[in-house]
């Protein structure tokens, strides 16, 4: 098969807030890249006023960032493609890519999160789809697209099943406002992305009732011990959860309000329920969705996971966010056997 028209080139593929910072950050710091989005009229805006006017309106595009309304093309032209899509899109939009994929293409996504209904990872997915042998890698850690576009220091990992497509992704990526990692756990780095989200909702529930800083740092701590639990038992390595998608991302999803999760948690605390709290923020908030993905991963595995199974109570069961703390609270005395377990 012919190589992509355009091999030194990467496409984007979803023009929210999060593919649209990537998609400037790797046109500014590599070369030509292309940004595709499925709204046909937003891209319209993009291509003629050179910005993102819905998720970053005061971002202005670079001269070498492209935009394409056209999927298959995207596909077809560039030899690596960047997802970067909703969690519940992910495998539609790896669908809609496969029949167009050359075989030199190389796939990655920034997306986080568990199948809904499936409880399988994003790599689980592409493999099904694109096949075990096809490169493939995911994006993740520590980052928040207003600050990535604004050229604020960023850093993130990389992990991919081929060293090398690690390593072309964060060199590519990488400048000197952005450092990329590389890792080779795509699990690992996959479960910290997803669980982070929920974690983030039960430390926005602990800061909206005014629990205080010991409380956060509680909920941080041993929400990290769930998490830790939960990847291994999917395969991912333990010191993962150290870094930049583990700790790292936990933490900043956890502290500050520019997360879309956070703050759903202050919103249920707050009295809202899960429709009025999401219907509030206006966007995705990927943490909604994987609370009820963790549980069933987590009942599956057999994996005890008390802060996420509470916030499952909160946004799908009723229980009042007090109730819910006073039964984290009231579970049984046992050893803090170390820090990740």
């Amino acid at each position: 098969m012919n190589p992509p028209a355009h091999a030194d080139t990467i496409a984007v593929l979803g023009a929210g807030s999060w593919g649209t910072a990537l998609a400037v950050q790797l046109a500014r710091a590599d070369g030509p890249t292309t940004l595709w989005g499925r709204d046909a009229a937003a891209l319209g805006r993009m291509a003629t006023g050179r910005c993102n006017d819905h998720y970053l309106p005061n971002v202005t595009f670079p001269a070498n960032l492209l935009i394409e309304t056209d999927l298959p093309r995207a596909a077809r032209e560039h030899r690596d493609l960047l997802i970067c899509v909703p969690s519940h899109a992910l495998r539609a939009t790896l669908a809609a890519i496969a029949p167009h994929l050359g075989s030199r293409s190389r796939v990655a996504w920034a997306t986080k999160g568990f199948e809904q209904h499936t409880g399988r990872l994003p790599h689980d997915i592409a493999r099904e789809l694109l096949g075990a042998r096809r490169p493939l890698a995911v994006l993740s850690g520590p980052t928040f697209a207003r600050e990535v576009a604004a050229r604020l220091p960023t850093a993130l990992t990389v992990a991919a099943n081929d060293p090398g497509f690690a390593a072309d992704l964060a060199a590519r990526i990488s400048n000197e406002h952005f450092r990329a990692y590389t890792s080779t756990d795509l699990a690992g780095v996959e479960v910290g992305g997803a669980v982070k989200n929920v974690l983030a909702i039960a430390a926005g529930i602990s800061d909206g009732l005014r629990f205080g800083a010991n409380a956060r740092i509680a909920l941080i701590n041993r929400g990290l011990a769930e998490m830790t639990r939960l990847g291994v038992a999917l395969g991912a390595r333990a010191e993962t959860f150290m870094g930049l998608a583990g700790m790292g991302d936990l933490v900043l999803t956890c502290t500050d309000d520019q997360s879309r999760n956070r703050r759903v948690g202050l919103l249920l605390a707050a009295g809202r329920s899960r429709e009025q709290a999401t219907r509030e923020i206006g966007f995705v908030c990927e943490g909604v969705f994987a609370a009820e993905a963790v549980r069933e991963v987590a009942r599956r595995l057999g994996v005890d996971m008390p802060i996420c199974a509470q916030v499952y109570g909160i946004l799908y069961e009723g229980m009042a966010p007090q109730a819910a703390v006073m039964a984290l609270m009231a579970r049984a005395l046992k050893a803090e056997t170390g820090a990740a377990f």
